[in-house]
């Protein structure tokens, strides 16, 4: 891809984004988000390929369905209320339309069959943007509805995204399909708490964003694309291994990981809002997701490949691919769990 145009896409994805977070009227958000969805489009048809191709047009098809319903809402709710301002959705209909519309865009099931299909079809570094930045868009806006949000469809949503993110990753060989489904079930951790504690809903949203940006960084370094190739990467780099090995338990939710901090906090705030059944749920379905990590753990760590080259050959060849950040997303998403009382501080 030309540098001018990788410029252009990029501006463009940074406006789409920063127009709908800074959007006090309905229609510029709603700009904002359509914009977001045209610019990643040549990303993903990046290398040209009929794979790539068809993920781009699932993904054209579903966002374009999604702004469609959101649009929809905008109008319903600009009818019924004669308001056009982001905080006034208070007309219930436009309001479980948004919703669900917010949720196709974000991949929360029932609306979760886009999710793996285009991020297996594309390459890692588009994946990577998609599972990421066009994340932050549709939170936004529900975390700006979040006052008139319906309880009910929030949970039917949060509690599905969670057990089909746990169950479709189990059968997976494909990293990018897996961390497709690790993804959907994020997504369900961050609905559930939008209503009761939308902060705490930003924060799973950011520790989410960065360990996924941190394992795609490292599988791309790698270029490792299924469990089978990590079982040789041992060989070639044992530091990026155990950074992988570390960056899979975090988005797991193990202590004393960073990852852990969110899920925990979540589940106390539902037990103190009475929600006992719900937290005993979603705890169990964070089982589902930690056994499909642990099976890539087990296939980059513990086993050998089969082959009798056990040496340390080096390549011999310059590496092209930055590593800079890595380290220091790789820290993050490890170790900040102490900090959890200063987070709890800013959240209040």
């Amino acid at each position: 891809m030309s540098p001018y145009v990788f410029l252009i896409i990029s501006i463009s994805l940074f406006l789409g984004t920063s127009l709908t977070l800074f959007s006090n009227h309905w229609l510029m958000a709603w700009m904002g988000l359509e914009i977001n969805t045209l610019a990643i489009i040549p990303m993903m048809t990046y290398p040209n390929h009929p794979r790539s191709t068809e993920a781009a047009i699932k993904y054209f098809l579903t966002q374009a369905t999604a702004s469609m319903l959101v649009m929809f809402a905008i109008i319903h709710n600009a009818w019924m209320t004669n308001q056009w301002t982001l905080l006034q959705m208070s007309n219930p209909t436009a309001s479980i339309l948004m919703t669900l519309a917010l949720a196709m865009k974000l991949g929360l099931a029932p609306f979760h069959f886009w999710v793996p299909e285009v991020t297996q079809g594309i390459s890692l570094s588009s994946g990577m943007i998609l599972l990421t930045w066009q994340k932050i868009a549709p939170t936004a806006l529900l975390y700006q509805i979040s006052p008139t949000l319906n309880m009910k469809v929030l949970i039917t949503l949060a509690f599905l995204s969670t057990m089909l993110g746990g169950w479709g990753g189990l059968n997976q060989t494909h990293l990018r399909k897996i961390l497709a489904y690790s993804s959907i079930a994020h997504m369900g951790w961050m609905a559930i708490i939008m209503m009761i504690n939308p902060p705490l809903a930003l924060l799973n949203l950011l520790i989410y964003i960065i360990a996924t940006l941190t394992l795609f960084l490292m599988l791309n370094f790698a270029s490792v694309t299924k469990i089978k190739s990590l079982t040789n990467l041992w060989n070639k780099s044992a530091p990026m291994t155990t950074a992988i090995l570390l960056t899979l338990l975090s988005l797991g939710g193990l202590p004393p990981l960073t990852g852990f901090m969110p899920k925990w906090l979540i589940l106390q705030e539902l037990v103190a809002n009475n929600n006992i059944i719900m937290a005993t749920l979603m705890a169990l379905s964070a089982l589902l997701n930690l056994f499909f990590y642990m099976r890539i753990i087990y296939a980059s760590t513990l086993t050998m490949f089969p082959t009798t080259n056990n040496s340390k050959i080096q390549w011999p060849y310059p590496q092209t691919k930055t590593i800079n950040i890595i380290p220091t997303l790789t820290i993050i998403s490890s170790l900040l769990l102490p900090l959890t009382p200063l987070f709890i501080t800013l959240m209040h």
